[in-house]
């Protein structure tokens, strides 16, 4: 009878999806329950209204019940109810005050001060949270969904595409690739490291539409010499990190892709995606930015 294992709480799970090892759960807004702050940030835009509207009705129910503790605290209506104390609350939170209902005792002013302190307090951090999650910069950075292994001017080269998809201008734009592989130490010890791949080019200060990133693969490169059935045995990925500065937003952008050893198509080329009309014009059709051709 096999023994099952308790999970621990602060256990995280790897798996290989796709080819790709990735933490589960990881990077989703589900994942930051035990951190308030990073969930209003990454929740759905319909999830953090459902929060921010609960919440105020809570609230305003909690002080609702603090008003009825005195029955004489509201003035300006006969017979005072949990409803018009929630709508009291309502008024005095939101700061309208129309006049009508209004603190009588002193009592009733105590709590009505404490719920302007509150209010101040919810609405700075409401408008605060908000304001991050519109200002918050996101990138539209596309990848080819391969990477292919040729020879360029004789040499075997890497390489892969990434394009920017808002067709305004990112400045001052940085790619770095690594290549993740799993390697096992002289004493017996499994470790997942990283090897930069250099480029041909790694920076352009302005990244317009399509760019093709090229590695030389060399005897110093960490791909060199090694096989597709050796990457797939050492579970190797090959990181791509895009930075660089919208021009539009004036804020820094981050755009990463994984490609996973079955990603990498040899001896095959990407078809062009640059055309030379009739009219001596230049234009770029997206339409095959996946697509290769055999050599």
């Amino acid at each position: 009878m096999g023994i099952k294992r308790k999970i621990h709480p602060s256990l995280i799970k790897l798996e290989q999806r796709d080819g790709v090892l990735q933490v589960v759960g990881g990077n989703s807004w589900y994942s930051y329950f035990r951190d308030p702050y990073h969930l209003m940030l990454t929740i759905p835009w319909l999830g953090f209204v459902a929060i921010v509207v609960g919440f105020d009705i809570f609230l305003n129910a909690v002080f609702a019940v603090l008003y009825l503790l005195d029955a004489d605290a509201i003035a300006g209506i006969e017979k005072v109810g949990f409803l018009e104390a929630f709508f009291f609350s309502v008024q005095t939170l939101a700061s309208i005050g129309y006049g009508v209902m209004n603190p009588h005792t002193l009592y009733a002013n105590l709590i009505v001060t404490l719920e302007s302190i509150a209010s101040l307090m919810l609405f700075a951090v409401i408008t605060g949270i908000a304001f991050t999650r519109f200002a918050k910069s996101s990138s539209r950075v596309m990848f080819s969904r391969v990477a292919t292994i040729h020879d360029y001017n004789g040499i075997p080269t890497l390489m892969f595409r990434t394009a920017n998809e808002r067709r305004n201008n990112i400045l001052e734009a940085k790619l770095s690739v690594f290549l993740m592989i799993d390697e096992i130490t002289v004493e017996g010890h499994r470790m997942r490291r990283l090897h930069e791949l250099k480029l041909v080019r790694d920076h352009s200060p302005v990244f317009l539409l399509s760019w093709t990133v090229m590695h030389i693969i060399d005897e110093s490169s960490p791909l060199y010499r090694i096989t597709n059935e050796t990457m797939e045995r050492l579970h190797a990925q090959i990181l791509v990190s895009l930075t660089g500065v919208d021009e539009t937003i004036e804020g820094t952008i981050h755009a990463r892709h994984m490609y996973a050893s079955h990603n990498l198509l040899y001896d095959r080329r990407f078809i062009d995606v640059i055309h030379m009309a009739k009219d001596g014009h230049r234009y770029l059709d997206y339409t095959y930015f996946h697509e290769t051709t055999a050599i």
